[in-house]
């Protein structure tokens, strides 16, 4: 018998065997298959947490998968810290802070080095917070170790550094009216929270121009120290050595810092109405905003779920199905609802769509934001909703690195403090929301007759409608109409209307 011969007959034996086991258990269509319940329990932040004797909690994990360590410094600082007429300088000082070099290397000789070590290390101030992260071979740690302790103490914001970032940062600003998504976004943030809330205001040439080395050693010197750090540290290390070179990293700061003022929550939404953007743009561009939430609100757990069914959940949602699915009139459609930390985010529903939908797509929006408000949802979108939170749950913890990123952020933003135990209830709180709950939360917080609608586009072509189904903007809103301006993409100052 030759081997592919003994090799058939081999597997021949082997699928009589195996099938008379199996045989029992095949269905004959995919709906009829069952899996067994999900058995999955977070991890508790106690075990990782490690409040450092030199100041900052850190969240130390390790993971002896791949010879790797990665290690994130939470910042407290943001562009709320900002001096008027400098916005820009938070961000400024956050991309430097690595790219800069340090009093030890140029940029030059430290970006080498890095790559000489095939480590990433990057660093940014947002909104309200920043980062440093380093990620970099587990044999190379402690030089890794001191290079961060470099950029975290000695920056040398490097001047041809810096004014290559301010040339590249004015370039990108004369590209502000260029694209009809970036009007939407910063234009719906001063309709949501006020022209003159801190998160409306924006770079403009004259504040990056006004940016001095020395305006970003100020800022790095008052902030970034290890009373305002929380640290995430996952990877190929021992936890008890780990610990101790985090004390030796931050200990005996060569400066004294500040601690920030609290994050500013003085928002102010628009009036009701619809706020209109004239753009020679062959699409509309439409958000529905509503006042928001915290995300510790009671109910933000509930409104998850409604939102999800709402327009959050892609194809399995209410909007995305009737203003993609059935009517055609956009490629994706959809809401969100986000739980702000600092102050409420607000609620946004939208969507783009070729000018003469446009009237017609926002009023297939509004229905349903009126019938969620008014009528129970079905229990299989109930069901449906909550399972795509709860299967997709253990995500958030499917790597080390995932799990320290998590953990840290909680500290840094509170909730550890608040509710040490969040995650472990995360999973039986969404089970307890009911078809009552959504149509409760729905109700509170969903009215359309209070929108306010922002829209960028073409105006004279959104105005005529779609002759199927014609839709004023009267019928939309009982708010006014109000022209809003594009601004001087270089100052930010309200160009004249009509100006495209």
């Amino acid at each position: 018998m030759n081997l592919r011969t003994f090799l058939s007959a081999l597997s021949g034996v082997l699928l009589a065997s195996v099938l008379p086991v199996f045989g029992a258990d095949v269905v004959d269509r995919p709906e009829k298959l069952t899996y067994p319940p999900l058995t999955f329990e977070p991890p508790n932040p106690s075990q990782y947490r490690v409040q450092l004797k030199t100041g900052p909690v850190a969240y130390v994990v390790p993971d002896r998968t791949l010879p790797l360590v990665t290690i994130s410094v939470l910042l407290r600082a943001g562009s709320y810290l900002d001096p008027k007429g400098q916005e820009g300088l938070s961000e400024f000082t956050g991309y430097l802070l690595t790219k800069g070099g340090t009093e030890a290397k140029t940029a030059e000789e430290l970006e080498e080095r890095l790559a000489f070590l095939a480590a990433n290390l990057g660093s940014g101030i947002g909104d309200d917070s920043g980062a440093v992260n380093l990620n970099l071979l587990s044999k190379d740690l402690p030089e890794g170790l001191q290079i961060l302790r470099s950029v975290l103490t000695q920056p040398r914001f490097q001047s041809n550094k810096l004014e290559l970032y301010r040339q590249q940062s004015i370039q990108s600003m004369k590209q502000r009216n260029d694209e009809s998504t970036a009007i939407q976004s910063r234009e719906q943030e001063r309709l949501a929270y006020g022209d003159h809330f801190w998160a409306s205001r924006f770079t403009t040439e004259k504040s990056v121009n006004s940016l001095t080395q020395d305006d970003l050693r100020s800022f790095h010197r008052k902030w970034i120290h290890p009373g305002n750090f929380v640290v995430a540290a996952s990877g190929d290390f021992d936890r008890d050595a780990m610990i101790a070179q985090l004390e030796t990293l931050f200990g005996n700061w060569p400066y004294t810092g500040q601690t920030p003022p609290a994050i500013p929550t003085n928002i102010i939404m628009a009036p009701p109405g619809i706020y209109f953007v004239n753009k020679d743009v062959n699409q509309g561009r439409v958000s529905v905003l509503l006042p928001g939430v915290l995300r510790d609100d009671p109910d933000f757990l509930a409104i998850q779920v409604m939102n999800d069914i709402l327009g959050g959940g892609g194809f399995t949602s209410r909007i995305m199905n009737r203003v993609r699915s059935d009517e055609g009139l956009a490629y994706g459609a959809g809401s969100g609802f986000p739980g702000g930390v600092y102050y409420p985010l607000a609620f946004q529903a939208g969507f783009a769509s070729k000018s003469r939908s446009v009237n017609y797509a926002t009023s297939i929006v509004l229905e349903e934001m009126a019938r969620i408000a008014s009528t129970p949802v079905s229990q299989e979108e109930l069901e449906t909703a909550k399972r795509s939170f709860i299967d997709t749950f253990p995500e958030n913890f499917n790597t080390k690195a995932k799990v320290a990123s998590l953990f840290a952020r909680d500290e840094f933003t509170g909730r550890y403090a608040t509710q040490p135990d969040y995650w472990q209830k995360w999973r039986p709180r969404v089970e307890a929301v009911t078809q009552e709950d959504v149509l409760r939360v729905a109700k509170e917080h969903l009215h359309p007759t209070k929108a306010v609608i922002l829209m960028v586009g073409q105006e004279k072509e959104i105005q005529k409608g779609d002759p199927s189904h014609p839709v004023t903007f009267q019928q939309l809103s009982t708010g006014p109409v109000t022209q809003v301006p594009l601004r001087d993409p270089l100052t930010m100052e309200p160009l004249p209307l009509g100006t495209n």
